[in-house]
């Protein structure tokens, strides 16, 4: 069973940064992804970011393309979206999420974002 605890959420005015934190417990296989996702007040959940758990592929939304770098420290089982020139579109909660086999099976329990204008 895997776990998932995100990190580094908090409240930045616009135009600042943040990094976000999902450090994963459990067996990671090279072939599965880590993605990040939110939700924001009334909206439904979008994907923001993932990247593989080896090589170099990453996948970003419109949205934050530009505006974010996903990395990870695989001795650390641990990735990290690196958010640039935020926003206040971009208040939300964000979760990580572990894909095996092409489905996002495990879920954190969320870290709040709050840009101020």
């Amino acid at each position: 069973q895997v776990q998932l605890v995100e990190s580094g959420g908090g409240l930045v005015q616009a135009g600042g940064s943040l990094r976000l934190s999902c450090a994963a417990s459990g067996r990671i296989l090279s072939t599965y992804h880590m993605g990040w996702f939110r939700r924001a007040p009334g909206k439904e959940r979008e994907f923001v970011a993932a990247i593989r758990w080896s090589g170099s592929i990453t996948s970003y939304a419109d949205s934050v393309k530009g505006r974010c770098t996903i990395s990870r420290d695989n001795a650390k089982n641990t990735v990290y979206p690196q958010m640039n020139s935020l926003k206040p579109a971009d208040t939300a909660v964000y979760y990580c999420a572990l894909r095996r086999d092409n489905v996002y099976d495990s879920w954190g329990q969320g870290t709040q974002v709050t840009v101020s204008s």
